[in-house]
């Protein structure tokens, strides 16, 4: 069983309403053989589970073989990052990260963006320093009381 360090919650970074299929096939286009994600939620909060936690996904470079990775369908409206959950993205996106920490209850629950390097070396990742947005909001917080 792999030790679980990490619940990473990601967004797609596409608009809320494409399909799942969409998001699988882009990964096989850049010629990935895993899925980014464990789950992909989408707009009307319907979770497709992608695969099984033993398989390492490609959802954050460096901290994939001690993650899960769960992802909401959206993350950009015209071209601007922005959080686009719906309520149902939410509660699934809730619900699924409960059963997470039951599951694995030393994990940290962390945004994308969290596992970003410390550039500047003073023990918080700030804007300046995230690779991506992503998932669009401060999961740290958001997420703090699970």
């Amino acid at each position: 069983m792999r030790e679980i360090k990490y619940i990473v919650v990601h967004c797609t970074a596409t608009s809320p309403d494409v399909k799942h299929q969409v998001i699988l096939d882009g990964w096989r286009r850049k010629g990935w053989d895993k899925n980014g994600y464990h789950w992909l939620v989408d707009k009307n909060g319907l979770a497709a589970r992608l695969q099984d936690d033993e398989i390492v996904s490609n959802g954050v470079f460096g901290y994939n073989n001690h993650s899960v990775n769960v992802c909401y369908i959206g993350g950009v409206i015209n071209g601007k990052a922005i959080d686009t959950r719906t309520d149902d993205q939410k509660g699934m996106l809730e619900t699924i990260l409960m059963q997470y920490r039951a599951k694995y209850p030393n994990a940290k629950i962390v945004g994308h963006r969290d596992l970003s390097k410390d550039k500047n070396k003073n023990g918080i990742i700030e804007p300046f320093e995230w690779i991506k947005i992503c998932p669009c909001f401060d999961a740290i917080p958001e997420y703090s009381h699970i």
